[in-house]
């Protein structure tokens, strides 16, 4: 059987490959510019990048960082996003490992346990896909100030497809849930009554549910921003953090985006107070905020699941 470390190698020059296409996004959808055309230029001099030289972090150490023509540097941000990007595929490719050798090759597990290692598999691509748009938004944030919606809408439509993938996939009564115990009365146009118990079936729980969540967390932020504003008399949050948390809700959940809120305000809240320590910043200080945010996504998308059911024990 293949082992892990395959899977993890294969997963990480996919995401090194992956990571060089986001470095285009990165650098060309803050400027509302095409990611097709031109082909993969310097942006100093705009000479074409020959494809020897366009190879993940191979080519930048290879180039001393520098231009081939013009000599200029070239940032630390393009091999560093590539490796990030790197290490968050060979991560969930270590994960789809185990998601496939404990359904399909554990001789204990029965066969029709399918549907489940379908769902899973479904939800790693999920992670992997939020991790490659959190990732890129971070970085424009940190960058350019800029979230844009090419990004966190389109981000918001793949995790609501893969929803409703899964969706697909659930048993007959898997999932569903029972809203009442009391009997109804369910009059057919002939006149002949039934009763029965009001419920909502799998999919329909699971592709509501992720709906209604990502118009909670956007609700919610859209609250702290007019008050935030009504109180200050300026703004404090921009619309582009509102989508990206919509945007984490439709991968992960209310709860998980609730917890990415929480990890990234706190985030925000303790670098804040470190550049007032060292004087270089004042109340009134801009901060990505999006950025903390995007960093508490991808926390909450690789353990999210054990913090939430560790605060519902201690609740218990």
């Amino acid at each position: 059987m293949t082992s892990r470390t395959v899977y993890e190698i294969a997963g990480f020059f996919l995401g090194l490959i992956v990571g060089s296409f986001l470095n285009v996004c990165i650098s060309r959808l803050p400027q509302h510019e095409s990611i097709v055309h031109p082909r993969s230029q310097c942006p100093n001099c705009k000479s074409r990048i020959r494809w020897h030289d366009n190879i993940p972090i191979v080519s930048w150490v290879l180039l001393r960082a520098r231009c081939r023509d013009c000599h200029q540097p070239i940032a630390l941000r393009y091999p560093l996003v590539e490796l990030a990007t790197g290490i968050w595929f060979a991560i969930q490719a270590a994960r789809l490992y185990t998601v496939l050798h404990f359904y399909f090759f554990d001789p204990a597990q029965s066969s029709g346990t399918s549907s489940y290692a379908e769902f899973a598999v479904i939800a790693n691509i999920a992670v992997t896909l939020i991790g490659v748009f959190l990732i890129g938004l971070i970085v424009m944030d940190l960058q350019t100030g800029l979230l844009p919606d090419s990004f966190t809408l389109t981000g918001t439509a793949v995790g609501l497809f893969i929803i409703c993938v899964q969706a697909v996939f659930l048993g007959p009564t898997e999932g569903e849930v029972l809203l009442t115990r009391n009997s109804i009365k369910l009059s057919s146009p002939g006149g002949v009554t039934d009763s029965g118990n009001v419920f909502l079936t799998g999919p329909e729980a699971l592709v509501g549910g992720r709906i209604l969540a990502i118009c909670g967390v956007a609700l919610l932020l859209l609250l702290v921003r007019w008050i935030y504003k009504a109180v200050r008399h300026r703004e404090g949050m921009g619309l582009g953090d509102v989508k990206l948390l919509a945007m984490i809700a439709a991968f992960l959940g209310f709860w998980p985006a609730i917890l990415s809120l929480f990890i990234g305000t706190l985030g925000a809240a303790i670098y804040g107070a470190f550049l007032l320590a060292k004087g270089r910043g004042n109340p009134s200080s801009k901060l990505a905020f999006g950025a903390f945010l995007g960093a508490g996504g991808l926390i909450v998308a690789q353990v999210g699941d054990r913090i939430i059911e560790a605060y519902a024990q201690l609740l218990r």
